[in-house]
C-alpha cells in the first residue's frame, strides 16, 4: 500500500511539475514581427528582421506575468531596399535618433481558454502610448507560442511628417502583428 501511495505520488508530483511550465527565452529564429498597411488602396506589408524580448509567463498564473520586447527599427524589411531606406529617414522612423521601438507589459488578463490581453506601454518614435493587446498562447511540446495583432495609429506616433502626415496616400491603420516563440525554462 505504502508502494502503491508512494506512486501515485509521485505521478501527481510529476504530472503538475509538468503543466507549471514557465516559459521565458525568447527563440528568434522561431518568432516574426510584421505589420500590415494600406497604400493607396493597396494591402502592402513587412517585417522586423531584429528584435529582442524579455518575457516570464506561467500559464497557471498569468496575471505575473511580464514582457519587454525591443525592435531594431532599421531592420525593417519592406520588400525593397529603397522602401527600407525612406521608412528609415527623419519624416518616417527617424532611426538614427530613435533605432528602437519598444513595449512593456504592466498587465495581463486571463480571457478563458488560451485568450489573453496584454496591457502595456508601447514606444514609438519617443512617443509613448497605452496599448491593449489581444494575444494567444499555445504549447507546443517545450516551447509557448504567443500570437497576436494591434492595430495602431501611424499618426499618434508621428510616424510619418511633412507631406506623409496626412492619411490620403498610407492609411493612419497600421496593423503589428506578432509571432513569440519562447522556451520553458
Amino acid at each position: 500500500m505504502k508502494r502503491f501511495a508512494l506512486a501515485l505520488f509521485s505521478t501527481l508530483a510529476f504530472a503538475s511539475a509538468a503543466h507549471a511550465a514557465e516559459y521565458g527565452k525568447v527563440l528568434a529564429e522561431q518568432s516574426r514581427i510584421g505589420f500590415g498597411y494600406q497604400q493607396m488602396g493597396v494591402s502592402m506589408d513587412g517585417s522586423f528582421k531584429q528584435f529582442d524580448g524579455q518575457l516570464r509567463f506561467d500559464p497557471a498564473a498569468p496575471e505575473a506575468a511580464s514582457a519587454v520586447v525591443e525592435v531594431e527599427l532599421a531592420s525593417i524589411d519592406t520588400g525593397s531596399d529603397e522602401g527600407d531606406e525612406e521608412v528609415a529617414a527623419k519624416t518616417w522612423f527617424n532611426t538614427a535618433a530613435f533605432p528602437k521601438a519598444r513595449f512593456e507589459s504592466t498587465g495581463v488578463k486571463a480571457l478563458g481558454g488560451n485568450n489573453y490581453e496584454v496591457a502595456g506601454k508601447l514606444t514609438i518614435k519617443g512617443t509613448t502610448r497605452d496599448v491593449v493587446v489581444p494575444a494567444t498562447f499555445t504549447e507546443q511540446g517545450g516551447t509557448g507560442v504567443f500570437d497576436g495583432t494591434l492595430t495602431i495609429k501611424r499618426g499618434d506616433f508621428s510616424v510619418g511628417e511633412g507631406a506623409w502626415k496626412a492619411f490620403d496616400i498610407v492609411a493612419n491603420d497600421v496593423s503589428i502583428n506578432f509571432r513569440i516563440a519562447a522556451a520553458a525554462q
